[in-house]
């Protein structure tokens, strides 16, 4: 069985995780994990060069097949949002110029995949991170973010995610089999 090879993205300006997974069937194994880090003293289009050009490398290093990531949170500052999407969207655009398929996930439906409930701490993901990967130690906090959105992809597509599935209808958050009816 040929591996399936997931790189999972954890978006930032100062600092973008990135987690390199291979799932076979439903077995999942480390490959690798890091950091890019930008200097703040930098100006900001170079910045966005940075993390644009690392990514890249990193695609060209472990060639994944797909890639995920995580979506913009809205932060209390407005100026940190907008900075946040920036650095996003240069990922997606390194992602996307690779040829690469990229799902997008949000940070409660990463926590429900890994953890089991969408409220989880960091601390909690990093743990099941370290455990469903059968790591020797814990990855930095956003290498483990990365690794876990890599891994709510690779469930994702064997229905353990909380993607919802094509025939169901959503009611009140919740997923609805094909054919169930609303309660009166």
């Amino acid at each position: 069985m040929q591996p399936i090879r997931i790189l999972g993205i954890d978006p930032g300006l100062q600092s973008s995780g990135f987690g390199v997974i291979d799932k076979y069937g439903p077995k999942l194994v480390y490959v690798a994990s890091g950091c890019i880090k930008t200097n703040e003293r930098e100006s900001l289009p170079h910045r966005l060069g940075v993390v644009f050009d690392s990514l890249r490398e990193v695609i060209l290093k472990y060639t994944p097949q797909q890639a995920a990531i995580e979506e913009v949170f809205l932060n209390k500052n407005p100026w940190s949002t907008l900075l946040l999407g920036q650095a996003r969207g240069a990922a997606i655009a390194a992602l996307t110029t690779a040829g690469l398929p990229v799902a997008e996930y949000g940070t409660m439906q990463i926590k429900k995949a890994v953890v089991g409930q969408g409220r989880a701490t960091k601390d909690q993901v990093s743990h099941m991170v370290v455990r469903l990967l059968q790591l020797g130690g814990v990855p930095q906090s956003d290498a483990a973010d990365a690794l876990a959105c890599a891994i709510c992809h690779a469930h994702a597509g064997h229905g353990f995610g909380i993607v919802a599935p094509t025939a169901g209808r959503r009611r009140g958050g919740r997923v609805l089999p094909a054919g169930a009816r609303k309660a009166s």
